[in-house]
């Protein structure tokens, strides 16, 4: 057995280095040169050119071993912008980056000619395009370590990790005319660049004599120079649509820009540039605010007298208001079991109210923590049985998702601590008996809250 081990083992590390080539391919598109692809025709192509797109950062990669003077960022940015452009179908593009060695050739050529055309005049080199338009700007950012976070676990020498990174590039481009110098637009576009690492592995005596040692892993790197194409992409996209709405140039049919508008959700997405904030995140006022409803399903058990209570399962449901931004109370109600096997076994039931706060309430994904009280009350309290009712303070944290402004899902740990003992059926010991659940849902918050609410 420990042979065939051994054999996976190695076979996986034979993997995970390869020992052969791949073949040369098409350059990749980044994941924005469709839209720019299919941006609609213009009325009259655009005469333009770059001088110099370059890296303005001053970044080089680092290295914790050695000085190096590679750069972190390509210094190839004028070629892609290039090309970005032609895919646009936007503009008659024109070199100026090469124009000393263009016009050390067309000196050669016009020379070439003079002296085999017998002094001959009149056969002279066709006369260059000028550029109505020139394109400028660079790569102005390249910010490292924006995010970093990991999460890992180990238990017996068995357990795995990961890790996470987001860079950030940034762009900047304008269009100048060159009849007056006029800056026409300039936009800006940025880019993440995550970088992730995940592994795991065995480190454990499998007995006396023998250790049995495993390790797995995958590291995914973006390539920067995507990124910056990416970037670059849509910039010019940006440039050109924004430069339609101005009335600086104009598309061959109007109809068809309001269609490519639907098509790629362009007034959504720039909607949610304005709401995202320094490190990507949207970032909306309104979050959290006004009603909410919170249907819960989740599992609770009794920390008591007994070494083993059962685990439950338990449906509960909240209501939620909130106060001020990052504030709110909740009141819920939850239907459970309280049980240890061969032992007892009672339906029981709990309301609460809690003052809640939000770390991040202006986010997406926020930690909350919430603190309050309530009551335990069993079943057979109607038939007027006082001791079946235990009061409780607790507390919960959890995180709490907005998939939209009205729709979100919440986790949640909670712990109470009863004032009065015997809710598993022994008052007894040093501590009274506590109480813990872990519950997920849906957290619902209607679109009629603006009306009971201005803040």
């Amino acid at each position: 057995m420990w042979l065939a081990l051994v054999l996976i083992v190695s076979s996986c590390a034979g993997v995970t280095q390869p020992m052969y080539t791949e073949p040369a391919t098409h350059g990749n598109l980044s994941m924005a040169n469709e839209s720019l692809r299919s941006l609609p025709e213009p009325e009259e192509k655009i005469v333009a050119t770059v001088y110099r797109f370059r890296d303005q950062t001053g970044q080089y990669k680092p290295s914790d071993k050695v000085a190096s003077w590679s750069t972190a960022v390509t210094q190839g940015a004028t070629s892609i912008l290039l090309k970005s452009m032609e895919d646009s179908g936007w503009f008659t593009t024109i070199e100026r980056e090469g124009v000393s060695n263009l016009l050390n050739e067309r000196q050669i050529i016009q020379n070439i000619r003079q002296q085999h055309s017998g002094g001959q005049q009149g056969n002279f080199v066709n006369p260059l395009l000028f550029a109505g338009v020139i394109l400028e700007g660079g790569i102005i950012g390249y910010d490292t370590n924006i995010i970093t976070g990991g999460a890992g676990a180990r238990y017996l020498g068995i357990g795995g990790s990961g890790q996470y990174r987001k860079d950030q590039v940034t762009i900047y481009l304008r269009a100048v005319s060159t009849q007056s110098g006029r800056i026409l637009k300039t936009v800006h576009s940025s880019k993440s660049i995550i970088s992730q690492k995940m592994d795991g592995g065995v480190f454990k005596f499998v007995d006396f004599e023998r250790l049995l040692e495993a390790e797995v892993g995958y590291t995914y790197n973006e390539p920067p120079v995507m990124a910056v194409t990416e970037a670059i992409d849509e910039a010019v996209k940006m440039l050109i649509l924004e430069g339609i709405e101005e009335g600086i140039w104009k598309a061959k049919d109007e109809e068809e820009v309001r269609a490519y508008r639907m098509r790629f959700d362009y007034d959504r997405e720039r909607q949610a540039q304005l709401e995202r904030d320094y490190f990507g995140f949207i970032s909306r006022p309104d979050y959290r605010r006004g009603w909410a409803v919170a249907p819960r399903v989740g599992w609770g058990s009794t920390i008591g007298n007994y070494a083993n209570p059962d685990i439950n399962l338990s449906g509960s449901f909240q209501v939620e208001r909130s106060i001020m931004p990052g504030f709110s109370a909740k009141a819920g109600l939850e239907r459970t079991r309280v049980s240890t096997p061969n032992v007892y076994s009672d339906p029981v039931n709990s309301a609460e109210l809690m003052l809640n706060t939000y770390v991040l309430p202006r986010y997406q994904l926020s930690p909350f923590i919430g603190a309050g009280g309530g009551l335990f009350v069993f079943d057979d309290v109607w038939n007027n049985d006082n001791d079946r009712i235990f009061p409780f303070v607790g507390i919960d944290s959890g995180l709490d998702y907005q998939i939209t402004n009205h729709l979100g899902l919440r986790v949640n740990v909670g712990y109470r601590y009863l004032l009065k003992d015997g809710i598993d059926g022994i008052a007894m010991g040093k501590h009274n008996d506590q109480y813990w659940n872990v519950s997920a849902g849906l957290v619902i918050r209607p679109r009629f809250r603006s009306v009971f609410q201005n803040n």
